[in-house]
Formats: structure tokens, C-alpha cells, sequence
């Protein structure tokens, strides 16, 4: 039977040159159907290109994006193992807009997102290079005349120890474009004991221009009469525009035009600064609509009502209902958890020209041929009309999954002859954000005599964001992105019962870091903790106790509290609280230390195990866990977005704020060593610092963190 996992196909050797595609499942058992898609019928379609030139030089087109998490190392070491180059020799291309050879195979179309990254690159790119070495070293072995198995890659050459020749890379490749190519279940991959690279620190590549300033990103971009466009958007959820005095914004020195969308105006000028002057002096108003006297207690107030109305049944085993009739004692919580803005550092921008046939689009996002789509319904072109410039991220976190921007940005363009550059103020960015969704969860479970849980019930109200996403993804009233984290947490309960009702606030949400996780673990470890807490059983030793069958999540857990000094000493108001989980392929358990005083929490330390299988870049995997804990500990003490009026309160980093450079606590990241396939790293940490927090606010104040944020919470308190 034919190893259908990867093929290779050679593309071109135009110029003398070697060029290979990498041919993926176009919709595997996990993969999910890109949106408005339907099922073609193909099974296998190109997905990523490698090229090496006739002076040696090799370069991959990236089909993943980079925003800050390390793609843009993390794979091309996969390509130099097994290749046998030295990683810095990687010459890294954006990807074009082409879901067929550009293709994620954990999601089924050109994304990046779901700390899917390395476990779709791990083994179709180690292939990809060790194919293309075994090509140029048959061709070396074919022009030497010699057995390949006497040859050997080493440092973009292949040489013959037994004759001491040797030949570049660059000199083999016209030679190795004519061969055939390796059957699959022939290629052979380096032995783990073998790697130079992998599971080897190595510094970013991305680095240098970050320093330098030579890396460029979607707010970088500058063509030739290209104009600047402002933005005021309905400030009311559903407004629209009403009237704007043009005649004034024109009068601004600098400004050119004024552009007038249902739901906003831009001011068209020669700078951002002329932009912004004619926008004020335009002072649009507004028609407040259907939301006017919306808030965000409505909108919980709805949610309260839909929780205790019928639920989809997501899973129940072991009579719940019967053994918790038999309980000796029953502990039941409400837990809510915030609307949550993404903040980015770079605000969203988009760049666009539209011609009577042609549009291109430069723009940072993680979803290329989405956002081809959308200019191409906008302006009516067809999508081969239609070119999206990629560039790097300034933060991503879910925020460029979706393509808002980039619509309103070609709808404003079509109205412009020059080239425009959209640009959202950071007030844009927040009140006009997709967020991650508000949720409300009950929590019920029965304990026996000696604490230990007998029967565990879950039910989750909030909105399906993959349900909008992806609606093929939503079947049986959910879908697996939103119940990750509690259709099975991580214990072994004797029954238990999830279920699930969907319910879509007016306000847009979306990804944010991951989004079931990101709630889940939060509340079913911090429940956790609870029935620890009324067992009077040390939380340690509670999970513990119910990991008997989880033995990587059970190492994690063990690797931080012996990191950490779980039962060390404390000091002042100080608390340690802690959680393990399972979530996007990766076990990770974290302690965190707190000190409360006067309802302002200090976060002094935060300790992280994690098992995410073979490990490809240590300090990427490090860089990750740093920034996830940095970005789950500002939600989770501060984070919050608020209706009223209408209207989202929160406007910039004063009144949503996030975590500064003197509050970050001290990390501290433990790699727990593993053959299993890679794991995601992006998202893990924000899920599992969350909980762990809110359990050592527990530790410290007596005070049980049902409600997100904290501080508001120890403040109502």
C-alpha cells in the first residue's frame, strides 16, 4: 500500500536550479473545511515550495506566517537537518495567497493559527530536505561513479571520504532536478541521536531585522502617490453613519478626499497627521440603531437565562445523575469570564490599490487566501485579479484570522485612485475589535466521604466562534474548539456530563489565543481546586490523585512543584496556586506565586512544566511560554471589555491595560523530554497561567475567584 503521507514533486529546474513541492493531505481526519469551501474531491495538492539554486543558495517559501512566535526559525531548522545545511544558509520568501500549495494540514487551507505550525511542518518539511539530500547526493554518486551509500551530505556538499572528493550543493542541482524521485517509504530520516539542529537552542533569524529596523511589516508598507486614510467608525455596535462635514476636512492642508461607508468615514490624505485633522474637523455623527442602550449586564442577564434552557448534550458517561444522588457531600459555582480584546502592538492596517482590473492588497495576516476572497466579492474581480502581499505580524493572537479589515480596507480603496493605507488608531483597534467571547458556566460535583469526586457536571453558555469560522465544524449543537479543555479535562472522573448551549452576544468574538482552553481550564481548574479546598486535601496531591491514568500530564504536574517548592515556605500575604492541562497537543502544568496587598496582586513567580513532544527550538519554546504567561496574566488580572450605550468603554491601555516591564514576575520554563510528535506552544501558556493564578489569589486572600478580572473581583470583594 502506497505511504500516502507526503509526496514530492519536482516543480521546475529552470536556471539549473532544483525546485521541490511538498505534497500534503489536502483535508486529513483532523483537518477542517475552509470556510464557503465545499469538498472538491482531491486528495493530494502541493503545499510548500524548496528551492536550491545553481550557486547553492536554498530558499523556502514560508507557508506559515510570522508574528512573533518563531515559524520563521523553528521550520527552516527542520528543512537544514535533514538537508544538512547550516540553518542561517535558509532563505526565507512570504507565501502568495494559493490554498493549494500553501495548504495547513491540521485546518485544511492556507492559516496559520491553533498552535498548529509545528505539528503540520514536523514531518512533511524533515522529508522535504531529506529527499532533496538524497537526490543530490545520488547525483554526486552518479557522476563519481561510486555506491550513494559511500557518500555523505555535510555543509551543503556531498563528499566521498574514500576518494576525498567533494562537490557543492549548486554544482549538483541541475544533475539531481532529472532524477526521479524518491519513493516516499524510501526516504530516511536522520535518528534523533543524529541531530545538529533540532532540539538545539537557536537564535531567531527574524532578530536581526528587528533590531535594525530592516524588517518590515503591514504598517511599513510605501508605494509610489500612495495616500493615508484615517478612520471613525459607528461607535455603536450596529450604528450608522449619519452626516459629515466634508467641506471642512477638505479644507485641512493635506487632506484629499473623504469616503463615506454605511458604517464609517475615512479622511484621504498625504500623511496619517493631515488624516487625523480632517477627521476631527469632519465630526461625524451617528445613528445609534437597534443597540443604543445595550450593556454588557444585558447581555449576561440573556446568557443566565440561556444557561438554564436545554443544552446540547456533549458527553456523559457513568450515570452522573445516579452516583451524585449518592454523594456525601454536593459543591455547585457559577463561573464568568470577560469579553477580551486583542491589542496587538500593531494595530490593524491595510494597504490597497484597485485598478478597473486588478487589486493587490499588502497586508499582515494569517489568512492569505481569505483575504483574497474577500477583495475579490468587494471589488467583483476575479480572485486570480486579485494579489495579497504578505509581511511580518506585529502580533497576531487570533486577531488576524479575520478579515474585517482588510474588507473595509478595499471597499474604502475602491473609491480612491491612488494607492490607500487603512489605519486603524489604537482607539480603532480596541472598540472595534472581534473578542474573545464572554462565557457562563455551572459547575456541579458530588464528592464522597474521603473528598474524591463521584460525579462531575459541566455546562457552558457562550459563542462558537469556530461555529461562525467554520460552520461545517459546528454538528450536534457544538463544536470541538469551543468544549477543548472541559469534554475532557485531563482527570479521570467515575461520571461525567458536559454540555453546551451556544449563545452569540451582539458583540463580534473570536479567537484570542485559543478560545476554548482559555476558558476551560480556567474554570475546571479552578473548580478543581474547590473541591480540593472542601476535601481539605492539599491541591497538589488532589490532581495527583485523579492523574493515575494521565501519565504525561502527571510528570508535568510533578516537574513544577518540585521546581517550584510547592510546599515550601511563604512569606507576608503571599499565596501559590497551580494547574495542569492538556490543550493543543501539549501537557503543561504551572505554580504561581503572589503577593496581595490592598486589592493590587503582584505576581512574583511563575513556574512552567511542560511536555510538547520532540522539541525542535528550546528557546523558541521558551520565548512562548514567557509570552503566553505575560499575555494570560493581563487578562486575567485586568482584562476586561464593557458595554454601555451601546458602545465598548475600553479605548486604549489606560483603561485596558496590560501587564508593564516592572510587574512581569520572574518565568521559569522546565522541558520535560519527549519522543511524541511536537505539540503546539502558542497557546498553552495563556490557558494554564490564568487558573493557576486565580488558585494563589485563593491561597493568599481566602477569597475565590469565580469572576474574571481578578483585581475588580478583590475589589468588590
Amino acid at each position: 500500500m502506497t505511504d500516502r503521507r507526503l509526496f514530492l514533486k519536482t516543480l521546475a529546474a529552470g536556471g539549473g536550479g532544483l525546485m521541490l513541492g511538498v505534497l500534503l493531505p489536502q483535508a486529513g481526519a483532523h483537518a477542517r473545511t475552509k470556510p464557503g469551501a465545499a469538498d472538491t474531491g482531491s486528495s493530494w495538492e502541493p503545499s510548500a515550495v524548496l528551492r536550491i539554486a545553481s550557486d547553492g543558495r536554498v530558499t523556502m517559501t514560508m507557508p506559515y506566517v510570522e508574528m512573533g512566535q518563531g515559524t520563521y526559525t523553528s521550520v527552516p531548522m527542520l528543512i537544514a537537518e535533514e538537508l544538512e545545511i547550516d540553518l542561517h544558509d535558509v532563505v526565507l520568501e512570504h507565501a502568495g495567497a494559493d490554498d493549494k500549495r500553501y495548504m495547513n494540514p491540521a485546518l485544511g487551507f492556507q492559516v496559520t493559527g491553533g498552535s498548529t505550525t509545528m505539528r503540520a511542518a514536523w514531518m512533511p518539511m524533515r522529508q522535504a530536505g531529506a529527499a532533496a539530500r538524497m537526490l543530490l547526493v545520488q547525483a554526486a554518486a552518479q557522476r563519481w561513479q561510486v555506491d550513494p551509500a559511500s557518500c555523505l551530505a555535510r555543509s551543503g556538499t556531498v563528499m566521498h571520504p574514500a576518494s576525498g572528493r567533494k562537490l557543492g550543493y549548486g554544482e549538483l542541482v541541475e544533475a539531481a532536478a532529472a532524477m526521479p524521485l524518491p519513493a516516499p517509504a524510501s526516504i530516511v530520516l536522520k535518528q534523533p541521536a543524529d541531530f545538529r539542529l533540532i532540539g538545539k537552542p537557536a537564535r531567531r533569524l527574524d532578530t536581526a531585522g528587528k533590531l535594525d529596523g530592516s524588517a518590515r511589516y503591514g504598517m511599513d508598507v510605501q508605494l509610489p502617490g500612495m495616500k493615508v486614510a484615517a478612520l471613525a467608525i459607528t461607535p455603536t455596535i450596529g450604528g450608522r453613519l449619519d452626516s459629515v462635514d466634508e467641506a471642512a476636512a477638505l479644507r485641512v492642508r493635506g487632506v484629499r478626499q473623504v469616503v463615506r461607508l454605511d458604517d464609517c468615514v475615512a479622511v484621504i490624505a498625504d500623511h496619517y497627521g493631515a488624516a487625523q485633522k480632517g477627521l476631527l474637523a469632519a465630526r461625524p455623527t451617528w445613528h445609534a440603531g437597534s443597540h443604543a442602550s445595550l450593556s454588557t449586564e444585558d447581555i449576561v442577564a440573556d446568557m443566565r437565562r440561556a444557561s438554564q434552557s436545554a443544552a446540547a448534550r456533549v458527553r456523559s458517561e457513568g450515570d452522573p445523575e445516579a452516583r451524585i444522588a449518592g454523594a456525601a457531600k454536593v459543591l455547585e459555582a457559577t463561573y464568568e469570564l470577560p469579553f477580551l480584546a486583542h491589542a496587538a502592538m500593531e494595530p490593524m492596517n491595510c494597504t490597497v490599490h484597485v485598478t478597473p482590473d486588478h487589486c493587490e492588497v499588502w497586508t499582515g495576516t494569517q489568512v492569505m487566501t481569505l483575504a483574497r476572497a474577500v477583495a475579490a466579492k468587494v471589488t467583483g474581480l476575479p480572485q486570480d485579479r486579485v494579489t495579497v502581499h504578505n509581511f511580518l505580524l506585529g502580533g497576531g493572537f487570533g486577531r488576524r484570522l479575520e478579515i474585517d479589515g482588510v474588507e473595509r480596507a478595499v471597499r474604502i480603496a475602491t473609491q480612491v485612485k491612488h494607492p490607500v493605507k487603512v489605519i486603524y488608531s489604537r482607539q480603532d483597534d480596541i472598540r472595534h475589535d472581534m473578542y474573545r467571547p464572554y462565557w457562563f458556566d455551572r459547575l456541579r460535583a458530588g464528592i464522597d466521604a474521603q473528598g474524591q469526586p463521584v460525579a462531575w457536571f459541566h455546562h457552558l453558555t457562550g459563542s462558537s466562534v469556530l461555529g461562525r469560522f467554520l460552520p461545517p465544524a459546528f454538528k450536534n449543537g457544538y463544536d470541538e474548539e469551543t468544549l477543548d479543555g472541559a469534554e475532557r479535562p485531563p482527570y479521570a472522573f467515575p461520571a461525567i456530563q458536559v454540555d453546551y448551549t451556544r449563545h452569540e452576544p451582539q458583540l463580534p468574538t473570536a479567537f484570542w489565543r485559543g478560545v476554548g482552553p482559555t476558558h476551560n481550564v480556567f474554570v475546571v481548574e479552578s473548580f478543581i481546586d474547590e473541591l480540593a479546598f472542601a476535601a481539605g486535601i492539599d491541591p497538589l496531591q488532589y490532581r495527583l490523585s485523579l492523574l493515575g491514568d494521565n501519565p504525561r500530564a502527571r510528570k508535568v504536574l510533578e516537574v513544577a512543584a518540585r521546581e517550584a517548592g510547592w510546599h515550601g515556605p511563604r512569606e507576608g500575604k503571599t499565596g501559590r496556586g497551580l494547574s495542569v492541562q492538556f490543550a493543543f497537543g501539549t501537557y503543561m502544568a504551572m505554580v504561581v506565586d503572589v503577593e496581595v496587598e490592598q486589592g493590587e496582586v503582584k505576581v512574583q513567580r511563575v513556574v512552567c512544566a511542560l511536555d510538547c513532544g520532540v522539541v525542535v527550538n528550546p528557546d523558541t519554546v521558551q520565548a512562548q511560554v514567557e509570552g503566553a504567561v505575560i499575555f494570560g496574566l493581563s487578562g486575567a488580572l485586568w482584562g476586561n471589555i464593557t458595554l454601555r450605550n451601546g458602545q465598548v468603554e475600553q479605548g486604549n491601555f489606560d483603561d485596558y491595560r496590560v501587564m508593564r516591564m516592572f510587574e512581569t514576575p520572574r518565568i521559569q520554563t522546565h522541558i520535560v523530554a519527549s519522543q511524541e510528535a511536537p505539540g503546539g506552544m502558542g497557546e498553552p501558556g495563556t490557558s494554564g497561567v490564568m487558573p493557576a493564578l486565580a488558585n494563589a489569589v485563593h491561597a493568599a486572600t481566602g477569597t475565590r475567584i469565580r469572576k474574571l478580572p481578578i483585581v475588580a473581583a478583590l475589589q468588590a470583594s
